[in-house]
């Protein structure tokens, strides 16, 4: 109720504001002020990471050798069977000594169960966990399980899809050293990304949100983790109390909560986790849809504490604030586009003042296109062209996907109750068409197999009648 009245409060204000001075001055100068402050904050991104690359460049980061915290690495599973023997076999692999691996089932209705019990049996560094059937549901819960039992200083949780390079804690590791960092994030890769034009624009997507996270991380914002990849002292999980079962976003939720006690999270590009990408629009809509409504219900959830924490550092108050003005910018668009094509209709406002607005609107699309385009170049190293073609389409998806999401789930918290709907992603998708295709090839082959049987068969009794009718 809380998170729906706070909601409704800001929405409706908004929308009284536009209204109302409209009728005085310009509003749309409000939204190009808005996007010209996030202009400057991410060009101040921009040089904060120079100059700290200049600054390693010049006196590189000494790494202690004797930090090296004993790790427990945590694999959620629901219904992932076709691939999570791959998971735990390659993290099985990281170059490493001191880490175990704990898979939990997660109330799963296929055969995970049986092969995560298999893993146990065959690898000593893997504990299997089967949850009951009637557990709390949620991937919080399942980590606050694993974590009863977890015996590492520091967590690191993958999801069941994940894979990554021998040297990835290697890489992870030194950066949670410092006593005020409770957490540190690797960044996301697409796996195959060359699946389709959807995979693509995820990893584009990926590689932006890279972008900004880089970004974030120099200027010691509000760095966020992602789920996949994260690896977390255990001290700072203790200090916030573990993992919040009734969120739907167990990493952002995380992140905020870490932030407000005043923890410091980091962000280390080398470290890289691939996973795999969506291949059907329904499944993204629905996994979307559970990150953005998750992500604008812990701001609202933690709104009070955002504002008042003593412990939260300016600069990531000042970030988280940046970082949600890119949720109230689509509201803001629609209300103006709504508010001014009214007057226009009851001819309260001339028809020019709606192409202000609309002009607005395509500045802001240009900046995420440049956006998309200045991460692919930098992060993916993609030739001009390729990047500004990637960056078209990426910025045509994240229009398609994002915006219209935003107004729903606004709606959605205002209207509706609170609901712990998942949205699970799915996993082998990739391995499952692979395999229907193989099986259709089979399956053809055989019929062709079975066609030339006949048909020899049927030139051999030919070829017989015809030498008796010979003879």
């Amino acid at each position: 109720m809380k998170e729906r009245i706070l909601l409704f409060t800001i929405v409706f204000g908004l929308g009284i504001f536009i209204y109302i001075f409209q009728s005085y001055f310009n509003t749309v100068w409000g939204l190009a002020l808005l996007c010209v402050l996030m202009s400057i904050y991410v060009i101040f991104m921009n040089l904060s990471y120079k100059l700290k690359k200049r600054k390693l460049e010049k006196y590189p980061q000494i790494i202690n050798e004797d930090y090296k915290p004993y790790v427990t690495v945590m694999i959620p599973a629901h219904n992932e069977e076709s691939v999570i023997t791959n998971t735990v076999e390659n993290i099985l692999q990281m170059d490493y000594e001191n880490f175990d691996i704990i898979v939990i089932d997660d109330r799963s209705s296929d055969n995970t169960a049986s092969v995560i019990k298999n893993l146990e049996q065959k690898y000593d560094k893997v504990t299997a966990l089967i949850r009951e059937k009637d557990a709390f549901p949620g991937k919080s819960a399942v980590l606050n399980d694993a974590y009863k039992i977890a015996k590492g200083d520091a967590i690191l949780v993958f999801d069941a899809d994940a894979t990554v390079e021998p040297d990835f804690l290697k890489k992870m590791v030194p950066n949670l050293e410092p006593k005020d960092v409770g957490a540190v994030q690797a960044r996301k890769v697409i796996r195959n990304k060359d699946v389709n034009i959807l995979t693509r624009c995820q990893n584009n997507e990926y590689t932006m949100d890279a972008h900004l996270q880089v970004g974030r991380d120099s200027v010691k914002g509000a760095v966020e983790l992602r789920g996949n990849g994260e690896l977390i002292k255990r001290e700072a999980i203790d200090d916030i109390g573990g993992w919040n079962n009734y969120t739907l976003v167990d990493d952002l939720d995380m992140s905020t909560r870490l932030h407000i006690k005043g923890w410091d999270v980091r962000f280390c590009l080398d470290a890289i986790v691939y996973e795999e990408g969506i291949i059907y629009l329904k499944p993204l809509y629905r996994q979307r849809r559970r990150w953005l409504e998750g992500t604008i219900r812990r701001y609202l959830e933690y709104f009070g504490d955002i504002l008042f924490s003593k412990d939260m550092s300016l600069r990531a108050g000042l970030d988280m604030m940046v970082y949600i003005s890119e949720f109230i910018m689509p509201g803001w668009f629609l209300m103006e586009i709504f508010i001014r094509c009214f007057k226009i209709l009851f001819k309260q406002a001339p028809t020019q003042m709606l192409y202000s607005s609309i002009f607005v609107g395509c500045i802001i699309g240009l900046g995420f296109f440049l956006g998309v385009r200045y991460a692919l170049r930098r992060y993916d190293f993609m030739p001009r062209f390729d990047a500004a073609f990637e960056a078209f389409f990426t910025s045509v998806y994240l229009f398609l996907v994002w915006f219209p999401l935003v107004i729903y789930i606004g709606f959605k918290i205002m209207f509706t109750k609170k609901d712990m709907n998942w949205g699970k992603t799915a996993h082998g998708l990739v391995q499952e068409e692979e395999a229907s295709i193989k099986d259709f090839i089979k399956k053809e082959l055989q019929k062709t197999l079975e066609y030339k049987d006949k048909l020899k068969q049927i030139l051999v009794e030919k070829g017989e009648n015809n030498g008796n009718n010979h003879n």
